[in-house]
């Protein structure tokens, strides 16, 4: 079974940012990375698509998950990987 798409925007220099990328790398994802330190436009697509300024901010096929604490948050709760699964399947 393939995972969802997962879309995240990152800064270059984002702590956050990492972790939350190194969090999918561990579950096999390789999310679509869009980096709005370098283009404006990323950076207000993301604030209409999420309603927040901050990133990292992760999508999972159409849902937003939020930033790292709640992508970290569904993992514990062992909700990612079924999140992850589902949204592939509807796809």
């Amino acid at each position: 079974m393939s995972a969802a798409p997962v879309v995240i925007y990152i800064s270059r220099y984002c702590g956050w940012c990492t972790r939350a990328l190194v969090l999918l790398d561990n579950k096999g994802v390789t999310p679509e990375i869009i980096n709005i330190d370098t283009s404006p436009a990323a950076r207000q697509e993301m604030q209409q698509r999420s309603g927040r300024h901050t990133v990292p901010q992760v999508f999972i096929g159409d849902r937003h998950v939020g930033g790292y604490d709640d992508l970290q948050a569904l993992d514990a709760a062992g909700e990612l990987d079924p999140l992850l699964h589902e949204q592939a399947a509807t796809r």
